[in-house]
């Protein structure tokens, strides 16, 4: 299962000092895992596999966050 041990080295990949365009690669990295373990999910319905895409999808908001950047009417 590659896959599996791709998500859970992105998941313990760390985020600190990551630039911009590493944060988008990063970003769509785990989209694309996300989506290949759910088609792989779908028909399984193992229970270890949602958690995996759990934990993926964490570490994209996170990093989608800090790509977003805070608004303006949270900051006054």
């Amino acid at each position: 299962m590659k896959l599996i041990e791709k998500a859970l080295e992105f998941e313990k990949r760390s985020t600190a000092r990551m630039s911009t365009s590493d944060r988008i690669l990063a970003s769509r990295e785990a989209k694309s895992i996300v989506l290949a373990i759910n088609t792989i999910y779908k028909k399984t319905k193992d229970p270890y596999l949602m958690e995996i895409m759990k934990l993926v999808t964490v570490k994209k908001r996170k990093i989608d966050k800090r790509l977003k950047g805070r608004s303006l009417s949270t900051a006054i």
